[in-house]
């Protein structure tokens, strides 16, 4: 289906849901394709090719609201029946009076730049090709050490298509690609299994790195050994850069309009409040070339703006959708984030590990959670032990706790070394003053 045959059938539909008794209707149509090829003992473990297409169709009727969904798109008798029996049931819900589509106004109305984020090239890659890739991934860390016991490479790439029309105004399309490898290596020691990984991704095929994924992440996983706990104590903590958005993401959680409507967030009630250090100093640039959250309207159309979010730690905007800026009485910012970027500081990793006398640099968690309410948290770790500027020892099975906000407020550097591979790109990061529980 081509894109101008996907726009005549999403306004086919809304001209029938209007017609049926709608009073708002907003369509989406999404074209899917995604594979994936695992490896491992020099045999394909696993090969899945993944192709989808379908509609959403979201109803606003007599105050109330309901999204359907559907693959059938191709007999139009059959989907007029679905939508009308979507308006029916749809009168049976509980009225929200807070339910709408935005106000056109506020719309992305097109002739924005080309952002790049499509590798038009996606469909003529060879899957001979693909399959190569993750056998060489493997073929690096075989054979290199006889510790190890498992590897696992893999292949996975995506392409996804979307239309969106809505009855008050809004039409836009967007198109996205992405691929990666990854491998992943455990090795063995008595009894223990330390293990590691890394992987490159892309928005093009040909800026994909496929050398050197494997054997990082054999050096990953060797550098593991010997590790174990150590004794608590409060001490700086550095978090490496490819990590360092999960550090990130409850203080970002916070920030989404249905959390602080719903009371489920720490930082109500703050804007305009210094909530972190001067180190904290965050913008969401949906503008960046091939960035992974590049786009020029959210999923309501909305228009994208490169906004602050935080500045030198005070809290300057929340994520707003249109729903929760009614329910709040707030104007609407985009409920999503896009590519949040955090200004990068002096010195690279290498360079703060060596200002420390004593700290630990986090490179792996283990599970744990946050408290959306309070701020408070709890993770596992796996990382090293620094000692005088220097890497001395591998530590596991390590607890973090404390509360977001003093977490932020001790944020005391931020890294140079830029994470690219993520719509969150952060530097590495290093807080003080963090507590550890260990022996």
């Amino acid at each position: 289906m081509t894109k101008e045959e996907k726009y005549a059938l999403a306004n086919r539909v809304i001209d029938h849901a209007l017609e049926s008794g709608a009073q708002q209707v907003k369509v989406i149509i999404n074209h899917n394709q995604s594979n994936n090829i695992s490896i491992r003992e020099e045999k394909i473990e696993n090969l899945e090719q993944s192709i989808e297409r379908g509609m959403r169709i979201y109803l606003f009727v007599d105050n109330k609201y309901s999204v359907h969904s559907t693959n059938r798109l191709d007999n139009r008798r059959e989907l007029n029946k679905f939508i009308s029996e979507a308006i029916e049931s749809t009168k049976y819900l509980a009225e929200d009076e807070y339910r709408s589509l935005p106000e056109p106004g506020l719309y992305y109305k097109g002739n924005g730049p080309d952002l790049k984020t499509c590798d038009n090239g996606f469909k003529s890659i060879d899957p001979q090709q693909k399959i190569y890739s993750a056998f060489a991934v493997e073929k690096e860390v075989l054979g290199q050490d006889e510790r190890i016991i498992s590897v696992t490479a893999s292949y996975d790439d995506g392409m996804s298509d979307t239309v969106m029309v809505t009855s008050n105004g809004f039409e836009g399309d967007r198109s996205n690609t992405y691929y990666s490898l990854s491998a992943s290596v455990s090795v063995k020691e008595g009894d223990a299994r330390p293990g590691d990984y890394w992987y490159d991704s892309s928005v093009f095929y040909n800026q994909l790195e496929k050398k050197g994924i494997g054997k990082k992440a054999l050096e990953r996983a060797l550098k593991k050994l010997g590790q174990g706990k150590i004794e608590s104590a409060n001490m700086p903590m550095i978090i490496e850069n490819r990590l360092a958005g999960q550090s990130l993401a409850p203080l970002v959680q916070a920030l989404n309009g249905s959390a602080i409507q719903q009371k489920n967030s720490f930082l109500i009630d703050m804007l305009g409040e210094k909530v972190g250090s001067d180190k904290l100093d965050l913008v969401d640039d949906p503008f960046i070339i091939s960035g992974r959250g590049s786009g020029l309207f959210d999923n309501e159309g909305l228009a994208l703006k490169k906004r602050t979010v935080f500045e030198k730690g005070v809290l300057k905007s929340y994520y707003i959708d249109t729903y929760y800026g009614k329910k709040l009485g707030m104007d609407p910012t985009s409920g999503i984030t896009t590519n949040l970027v955090l200004k990068p500081g002096d010195r690279n990793l290498e360079e703060m590990i060596a200002s420390l006398d004593k700290g630990i640099l986090v490179t792996g968690f283990n599970g744990g959670n946050a408290n959306g309410s309070t701020g408070d948290f709890s993770y596992g770790i796996d990382g090293f032990l620094i000692k005088k500027g220097k890497i001395v020892k591998p530590v596991s099975e390590m607890n973090i706790t404390g509360n977001m906000l003093k977490l932020f407020k001790n944020l005391a550097e931020v890294g140079n070394d830029v994470y690219k591979d993520a719509a969150w790109r952060s530097p590495s990061l290093l807080f003080n003053n963090v507590s550890f529980s260990g022996l």
